[in-house]
């Protein structure tokens, strides 16, 4: 391996031991589900869970999920952490360990990587997750592959996709467009000319720090929720996916769906329908359920309880697919963002 003159003399096992000790003084907190017998240090992590585990892996590729140019490498580390937990939130688990494999382009410095896993270790302990090893490797753009495990007392108290019935209502948490939006701001600063700084910058946030919505999953499914997935790809896309596994038909109303302050005028100023944004944008890591009618309202306290809102969206029917529909009588096709296309499929008039 060829010297890198932005990494220090030690290389590798150097850098390893500086990005153990950032974790290290973030304070490593202790997982909920599980008893750690090894961690950072060893070949392996060793742990004994108390229930059952859920698993789950995200890759953030550079280029892809983010841009250097744009975000800063304490928001990537957050978001990379942040996402990969997401998916352990639309379980209803708590958070566990993770373990992260990080490749660094040549022009990435040390104190970057550092600075990366600052941001990754915050969330770390906001969340409870404890960091447990990984792997470092060069690559010819950085990547964060973040593989995140969650715990349970038992099967029963998860939720899956594949639980929803006719009839049942659908619920969103917090607000949606957000990320979207924030993306379009920081490809184009000039759009935020159209909003206080503050609307500008919570948008922006929501791009580049999104948070996993954990104690709003685990309300859920201790509310009877049953079935339920993150808002990762845009909620018509994700809604899709919840119909198929569930065999049943989603219907959205477009009117009911929560949109983040700004998402209209950052729209406007983009001039982009700011419904698309909210229906096929993605990247807002919210919740999407299927809760039993006769549970909305405990739903909805327990998620209110959490700090973060509750909205009726829609309802199942029996069927097949997805739908998005207007309080005109129209529809939208309900797609999302497909990371093996050229371009994210928008919500067209169907």
């Amino acid at each position: 391996m060829t010297h890198d003159p932005k990494m220090r003399p030690d290389g590798e096992f150097g850098l390893i031991a500086r990005l153990a000790e950032r974790l290290s003084d973030a304070g490593q907190p202790r997982p909920a589900g599980a008893e750690v017998h090894l961690g950072i240090g060893d070949d392996a992590a060793v742990t004994a869970p108390t229930g059952v585990t859920v698993t789950s892996t995200e890759a953030l590729v550079e280029g892809v999920h983010f841009r250097r140019a744009t975000a800063p490498a304490n928001s990537i580390g957050r978001k990379a952490l942040s996402v990969a937990l997401s998916d352990v939130a639309a379980m209803g688990a708590s958070a566990g360990e993770a373990y992260v494999a990080l490749g660094i382009p040549d022009d990435l410095d040390e104190d970057a990587c550092v600075e990366l896993y600052d941001g990754l270790a915050a969330v770390a302990a906001e969340t409870g997750t404890a960091v447990l090893g990984g792997d470092v490797t060069r690559a010819p753009v950085l990547v964060l592959a973040v593989t995140v495990v969650g715990h349970a007392a038992s099967a029963d108290a998860l939720v899956g996709r594949d639980g929803a019935s006719p009839d049942q209502a659908v619920v969103a948490t917090g607000e949606l467009g957000g990320a979207a939006a924030g993306l379009l701001l920081l490809e184009r600063p000039e759009l935020s000319s159209s909003l206080n700084p503050e609307t500008s910058a919570a948008l922006t946030r929501r791009q580049l720090e999104p948070r996993a919505r954990l104690a709003a999953g685990a309300a859920l499914a201790s509310s009877g929720a049953a079935a339920m997935i993150d808002v990762s790809d845009g909620i018509g896309g994700d809604a899709g996916q919840l119909a198929a596994a569930s065999g049943v038909r989603v219907v959205i109303e477009l009117e009911r769906l929560p949109t983040q302050p700004g998402v209209i005028e950052v729209a406007s100023a983009a001039g982009v329908d700011a419904q698309e944004l909210v229906v096929a944008g993605g990247e807002d890591y919210e919740l999407l359920a299927v809760v039993p009618a006769e549970r909305v309202d405990a739903a909805t306290e327990a998620v209110v309880s959490t700090g973060t809102k509750l909205t009726v969206v829609g309802r199942t029917t029996p069927g097949e697919g997805a739908e998005i529909g207007a309080s005109d009588g129209s529809t939208r096709r309900a797609s999302g963002f497909d990371h093996l296309r050229t371009r994210a499929e928008r919500a067209e008039p169907g």
